[in-house]
């Protein structure tokens, strides 16, 4: 895989750090914007399974940016509770469908990541594969539950920070939504990365386009 270093610019003009890996041309067949977690704990595009991530997509087919929230490393600007944050992930979303116009994108997000992807509905969007989502970092999820579009929830069996069964009794009325349910697994999946690994590859293959006859 190739991957380069990019700079762009947030919606209110704060320029942002990310990476971008390309799929070989051949194997191209869906792009993912991967959102970390939580800038005020850590959080950034190296961290934990957003890392895993981004180093295994590429091998399966998936041209995948990686990026810092604002306030993050050498990403400019400061934490905003979520609200311009939003701006960032359609700035990423701006930057991988230019370099990759053909695919159907995902947003794929891990924790507070999750939900910032979860509160984006860009029309460019063709699916969202939130892990472990809070639902409570951004306004208007209901709408995102109620889009047609599919919704894919990935939860730990052992998430004490966001129980799964909490969760799914969020999303009770959503439509368009299934899950998973990793069985052992904590909020930050430590020994598990790889059933994450295969379960955001899974989406990426039920959503990508039939080939030709």
């Amino acid at each position: 895989m190739a991957v380069e270093e990019v700079r762009f610019a947030a919606p209110d003009g704060v320029t942002l750090e990310g990476e971008l890996a390309t799929a070989s041309a051949s194997a191209a067949s869906v792009a993912v914007v991967l959102c970390h977690p939580h800038p005020q704990y850590g959080g950034s595009m190296r961290a934990g399974i957003i890392g895993d991530l981004f180093r295994a997509l590429p091998d399966h087919g998936v041209t995948t940016v990686r990026f810092n929230f604002r306030g993050v490393e050498r990403s400019e600007g400061a934490w905003d509770e979520g609200r311009a944050e939003r701006g960032d992930v359609v700035a990423a979303i701006d930057t991988l469908a230019a370099a990759a116009p053909d695919l159907p994108l995902l947003l794929v997000g891990w924790s507070f990541g999750a939900d910032m992807a979860l509160s984006v509905r860009d029309h460019r969007v063709a699916a969202w594969c939130a892990i472990a989502p809070p639902l409570h970092f951004a306004a208007g999820l209901d709408e995102t539950g109620a889009d047609p579009r599919p919704k894919h929830l990935i939860l730990g069996g052992r998430d004490d920070v966001v129980p799964a069964d909490r969760t799914l009794a969020t999303v009770a009325g959503w439509a368009a939504t299934t899950h998973e349910v990793i069985a052992g697994a904590s909020h930050f999946f430590v020994g598990s990365s790889d059933a994450v690994v295969d379960a955001v590859v899974g989406c990426c293959r039920l959503w990508r386009p039939a080939p030709p006859p």
